[in-house]
């Protein structure tokens, strides 16, 4: 009765462990698909001993890369070696084992040896070289070395040219001296090798002890004590060479070591040149990626991820089944997986993260009022939150569609392809020129602070600020722009840029994204011209002369340029003492070109506005209405009259006919009282001669005639040598030769100029204003 009732146990028992095994052998038989990936061409060998051979690579007709020699291989299974061995057909290297995703293959390579006698003599020499040319292989430079054992003894390796490349030399020492450190120069030497190498020949250059010259007396004993009977030097993988002396130092057998190699697809430059030829392109699978290599031209291709296999056959990348390879890819949860891709979610009536171990916690229970109260509170959050966010929303889309108008407007567009035409030219270049946004300028001036403003004027106001990069800058924020002035605006923005002189401030960029556009200035720390004469600083009295000879000649210099060298010419235009800056050098330094006009090429071109200052204006240009680079000089000779008098170019006390400082020197100038308008210190420090040569060089500046004035160009020489004279013993006031004099300031003085200047030539206008006036 008893077996009876025991045999249904059994019986399920059997039943059980059935079931267990079946379920088993299936994730096997799982796992075993998820593994089997494609490596070789249909019908092709896979494998040649232990050795795995992916396409490209292949053995027999038809199941290798045949574009580029290098990628047909031969495995010699009829010569009886276990393992047989694989070579590359044609070029005869044997190779050790093949890697897709690292792009490498190995390759094993005799060392080269040399022996010797104990006499010194030569024992045994082999020569190794390899060649790789045409092959898709290359050196790796970053897993092999060259290595040099035995001493003494230079070992290096030729490139195919014969010209050196890499090598190191091992010296003797003592048997019984420590060893300071691991194939360090002492009886083992290694170097690295550079990149792009595909063929090396081994050299070996031993050090003999001179012949005849007893044991002890020859400064290379300490070369040849303790030599080795044999050297070696050879190119070797890294990782593979370990040197210790029981091992190495002795030996004198030959062996091999292994190389590293990289490899890739080498008839091509690149990938982007690889795709134009869909029919030769190496990357076939449908979701497989190419990729430049750094070691020499060519490409390689990766399975996309999500997706393994080969990616050179066609359908060799095949999706990861991520749900099988719990190590790769933990998922503690329900795992599901998807074409590239899988998911991992906790199971139902859990939440958490369910890629890590314990992720996945039980989700609390509410209550229906609970989720009453939450759902309405929720609601009525998000409701308000939505509100607010499209408000939001609408707000900034009105202001980015604002700024984009204005950028638009004021040339933004234009500017923007005159950059990329300059730096699509060669030595071309927006020459540091930026086009800044607002909210940069804001944070550079702490958003247009009161303290950080350095000056106001009739057009803006002045801001000093500091960019990210830690820069100085000054921002000029102007108040109107007239309608016409946006036309040119982007043109002659970029050729300001390109000014890059010392004594002109420098332009580093502009804001086009509001309604007038900001000026970004380079910053100069010491204030105008105008404030240093007329703000009751005065100048050093030890060289008062000399510093306003140089601030003269620099800003002379600074005009000149702008005619004479800036491509197209530039016409300043508002010329005048505060748009001369100083430096803490006082190095003058020209700026505010925001009236500055582009010199017409051919035709004439008529203004139809006049500006300029009053005091500073060009009387012809007034008139005519017609800018030349000759308004620039009358404007010049203005700021050279005040600073050579300390006078300002209009005052209202006194008679009207004395009012202009251009009609009262002028008129002063044809009775010979000219001198006394000048300051007492000029007076006093220069010479009759060179008085005589500023007052000639002034009035010729300021004349009415343009034809009669100067150019800049001349105007910047006659100041440098006037400078150089009155530095010079002669050219001091009371001393010298006038003969000497009149050679030093180069060229013969001229007696008893008449300067024809009539009083009510000079306009008398209101001094730091604009003016205006209209055809």
């Amino acid at each position: 009765m008893s077996e009876q009732s025991n045999q249904p146990e059994e019986n399920m028992s059997r039943m059980a462990t059935v079931l267990l095994l079946l379920i088993v052998l299936h994730l096997l038989v799982a796992s075993a698909a998820q593994r089997q990936l494609p490596v070789a061409r249909p019908g092709c060998r896979d494998r040649c001993g232990n050795i795995t051979v992916p396409y490209p690579f292949g053995i027999g007709a038809g199941c290798y890369r045949d574009s580029q020699d290098g990628f047909q291989l031969e495995c010699d299974d009829d010569s009886g070696r276990s393992p047989p061995r694989l070579t590359v057909v044609h070029y005869n290297h044997r190779l050790g084992d093949l890697s897709l995703a690292a792009g490498e293959a190995r390759a094993y390579l005799k060392a080269r040896r040399e022996c010797y006698y104990s006499n010194g003599s030569l024992a045994y020499r082999n020569t190794n070289h390899m060649s790789l040319q045409g092959a898709p292989y290359l050196l790796s430079s970053t897993k092999n070395r060259l290595v040099a054992l035995g001493c003494p003894t230079l070992g290096f390796f030729v490139d195919g040219h014969g010209s050196y490349v890499s090598g190191c030399t091992s010296l003797c020492q003592p048997s019984g001296n420590t060893m300071p450190g691991s194939c360090t120069g002492l009886r083992c030497c290694q170097s690295a090798i550079p990149a792009g190498i595909n063929f090396f020949r081994l050299v070996l250059l031993s050090f003999q002890r001179t012949a005849g010259t007893p044991r002890g007396q020859d400064d290379t004993n300490s070369f040849t004590n303790s030599s080795t009977a044999c050297r070696y030097v050879f190119l070797v993988e890294a990782d593979w060479f370990s040197y210790t002396d029981s091992v190495f130092l002795n030996r004198t057998d030959e062996f091999i070591v292994p190389l590293v190699l990289d490899w890739a697809i080498r008839n091509v430059d690149n990938c982007s040149a690889a795709s134009q030829n869909t029919t030769d392109f190496a990357c076939r699978g449908a979701h497989s990626e190419c990729f430049n290599v750094t070691n020499g031209i060519g490409y390689r291709c990766n399975c996309s991820q999500g997706y393994q296999g080969n990616p050179y056959l066609d359908d060799g990348c095949i999706d990861i089944d991520e749900c099988q390879l719990k190590d790769e890819y933990p998922c503690y949860g329900v795992c599901t997986n998807t074409i590239g891709n899988y998911t991992c979610q906790c199971p139902p009536g859990t939440s958490g993260d369910a890629t890590r171990r314990d992720g996945c916690q039980p989700v609390d229970k509410f209550t229906l009022a609970p989720k009453v109260v939450t759902g309405v509170s929720v609601g009525v959050f998000l409701s308000v939150f939505m509100c607010f966010w499209l408000y939001l929303g609408l707000q900034k889309r009105k202001l980015i569609k604002a700024k984009q108008s204005f950028f638009e407007h004021n040339g933004g567009v234009i500017l923007q392809q005159q950059m990329r035409s300059y730096s699509g030219t060669a030595g071309g270049g927006g020459g540091g020129f930026k086009i800044f946004s607002e909210e940069e300028l804001e944070k550079a001036t702490n958003n247009f602070a009161a303290d950080q403003i350095l000056g106001r004027g009739g057009h803006g106001i002045v801001y000093k600020g500091v960019l990210e990069d830690k820069t100085v800058v000054a921002i000029k924020k102007s108040k109107v722009m007239e309608a016409t002035e946006t036309k040119e605006f982007a043109r002659e923005m970029l050729i300001l840029s390109q000014i890059n002189h010392r004594n002109v401030v420098k332009l580093h960029g502009c804001c086009l994204e509001v309604e007038v556009p900001m000026l970004v200035y380079e910053y100069v720390s010491n204030g105008t011209l105008y404030h240093y004469i007329h703000g009751g600083e005065g100048l050093d009295n030890n060289k008062a002369l000399d510093t306003r000879l140089r601030i003269a000649a620099e800003s002379a210099e600074a005009l000149s340029y702008m005619h004479s060298s800036a491509s197209p010419p530039i016409l300043h235009s508002d010329v005048k003492t505060a748009n001369i800056l100083l430096d803490e050098n006082l190095t003058a330094k020209v700026t505010d070109f925001g009236a500055s006009k582009l010199a017409p090429n051919d035709e004439v071109e008529i203004a139809t506005l006049v500006q300029g200052t009053y005091g500073y204006l060009d009387p012809e240009y007034l008139m005519t209405c017609q800018l030349t680079d000759k308004s620039d000089v009358y404007s010049f000779g203005v700021v050279l009259l005040e600073l050579l008098t300390g006078k300002k170019p209009i005052r209202f006390d006194g008679p009207e006919e004395g009012r202009s400082l251009v009609s009262g020197f002028m008129t002063a100038a044809k009775v010979g009282g000219h001198y006394e308008l000048l300051d007492s210190q000029v007076r006093n420090e220069m010479g009759p001669e060179a008085l005589e040569e500023i007052t000639h060089l002034m009035m010729r500046c300021v004349s009415m005639s343009g034809e009669e004035r100067p150019s800049m160009k001349e105007v910047a020489e006659r100041l440098e040598a006037l400078r150089r004279y009155q530095r010079h013993p002669w050219g001091q006031a009371g001393a010298g030769d006038p003969e000497e004099g009149q050679s030093l300031l180069g060229r013969e003085q001229q007696r008893d100029v008449s300067y024809k200047f009539k009083p009510h030539d000079v306009l008398d206008l209101e001094e730091g204003s604009t003016y205006t006036f209209s055809l």
